[in-house]
């Protein structure tokens, strides 16, 4: 039988359900899924809470008030956590192209933007084994966008580790400083290496010094030098000849961000381990046809 890949909700299941909410998570898991990716940012006052930009994004936020909150939203590290809980991210604004990317999206309002020790806490307490890809959110081309790498990576490693979560937490970052910083304070976390066309071809700036012309052009090479375990690559460019590679060097494939049944077919029969997707149930279905046992189903909340 073909081997199944782990399911990976991304944000959540964003084309399903507000992204990076607790509510989205747990109508995601309910769906069947083997665990969410989610992202993390540093509110002023140093708490770690999940945000995919470094702002506010007006087309999923609304204010005090009710209303879509104007463009640019301001930065998440000028704003306390107090401050962001009178935010409203609970449905997509109308007419935006976040709303006509994701029209099967159903909205949740009065979902609010939730502390990461929260975020590990549920559903993982109702699913003992169910994973979390915490991504750190920095940015070396913006620095003054985000909290430095070490500090965002120091305050959720100490988030998870409240939450009782670090033997179901990988972190990630396309920014290399952040895991090798966990790995320099832990060897024994799980660590995966977000990798991208524009990071790959500015590694230098991302990868904080190796390229991959040190390492033959070889990107599964350049991660298995940092300690690996996971090389977290987009799917449009991974070859069937770059997961073999992967494999030969003792690391798993999680690819994102994958939404179409083809893709997820493909990548499948090549091997992939692991599918972070917007859209876990067409995943669900593509597992189901190709006779593939699927993760339960409704057993959270």
């Amino acid at each position: 039988m073909t081997h199944r890949p782990v399911l990976i909700g991304h944000r959540g299941a964003r084309g399903l359900f507000p992204e990076n909410t607790l509510e989205g998570f747990a109508a995601a898991a309910a769906l069947g899924i083997d665990g969410i990716e989610l992202d993390v940012a540093l509110t002023a006052d140093g708490v770690p809470v999940l945000s995919h930009d470094p702002a506010l994004n007006p087309a999923l936020t609304r204010g005090p008030d009710g209303g879509w909150i104007a463009a640019p939203g301001p930065l998440i590290r000028t704003l306390t956590a107090a401050s962001l809980a009178a935010y409203d991210v609970g449905r997509l604004r109308p007419g935006s192209a976040l709303a006509a990317t994701f029209p099967d999206q159903c909205p949740i309002d009065g979902a609010r933007i939730p502390h990461l020790a929260a975020a590990l806490a549920a559903p993982g307490d109702a699913v003992p084994e169910f994973a979390f890809i915490v991504e750190l959110k920095t940015m070396p081309d913006h620095p003054d966008w985000t909290a430095p790498a070490a500090a965002l990576a120091e305050a959720a490693l100490a988030a998870a580790a409240a939450a009782g979560a670090l033997a179901r937490v990988t972190f990630e970052s396309f920014d290399w400083r952040g895991p090798r910083h966990l790995r320099h304070l832990r060897p024994d976390l799980r660590l995966a290496w977000l990798t991208c066309p524009q990071t790959v071809a500015a590694a230098a700036l991302w990868w904080d010094g190796p390229r991959p012309e040190d390492f033959g052009g070889s990107v599964p090479r350049a991660v298995a030098a940092e300690g690996g375990a996971v090389w977290a690559p987009e799917h449009a460019d991974l070859s069937a000849a770059e997961i073999a590679e992967a494999h030969a060097l003792g690391l798993a494939v999680y690819a994102w961000t994958v939404n179409r049944p083809e893709d997820m077919a493909r990548l499948i029969g090549w091997g992939i381990d692991g599918l972070i997707t917007d859209r876990p149930d067409h995943a669900r279905r593509v597992m189901a046809e190709l006779g593939l046992p699927l993760p339960p189903a409704g057993d959270t909340p």
